[in-house]
């Protein structure tokens, strides 16, 4: 079975590549999730976890600018000017985990005041609150894409697991 350059990715260089590329962004993003909620139901604006959430949400921000920037130029263009892709599932996979700048960013310049300066602290929290749910979905859609054997959405995929069809009690 062949892999998405995402997983492929994580599976090199352990386990470096992946501390690198999901550990720290996630660990990250998860903290300014679940200290989100906190927030969110307390209606506590400062305060330990408020400032846990904001140094979470400028690290994450600017640390993942760091990995678009890097795997841009290290992968993304060179795979898409040598043709490397791997099917839809491969480019899927990637373009939704580097999609991930957006709310990460979004979440970093609204903590460190660089936007959203007219909205109120709940309109602010609104905003950073969507940015968060934004990130899960596309850090999701990453992995579950990610994870795919990338031949399944090309053309000439088979329609069946190989071995499938030897399962006692499948139908054909």
């Amino acid at each position: 079975m062949s892999m998405t350059h995402y997983m492929e990715l994580l599976a090199q260089n352990q386990p470096w590549n992946l501390i690198l590329f999901m550990a720290i962004p996630v660990i990250l993003a998860e903290t300014v999730a679940i200290t989100e909620l906190f927030i969110l139901f307390s209606r506590q604006f400062d305060g330990a976890l408020r400032s846990i959430n904001r140094s979470a949400s400028i690290a994450g921000g600017l640390y993942f600018c760091g990995v678009f920037v890097y795997l841009m130029q290290t992968a993304v263009i060179p795979l898409t000017i040598s043709g490397g892709w791997r099917g839809a599932a491969d480019v899927i996979a990637v373009g939704f985990y580097l999609s991930g700048i957006v709310p990460l960013l979004g979440m970093a310049l609204l903590d460190m005041g660089l936007i959203g300066k007219a909205r109120s602290q709940e309109g602010k929290l609104k905003l950073h609150a969507s940015f968060v749910a934004l990130f899960l979905v596309v850090a999701h859609i990453a992995m579950i894409f990610g994870m795919l054997d990338p031949a399944l959405l090309m053309s000439d995929a088979p329609a069946a697991m190989p071995g499938m069809e030897a399962m006692p009690g499948m139908k054909h």
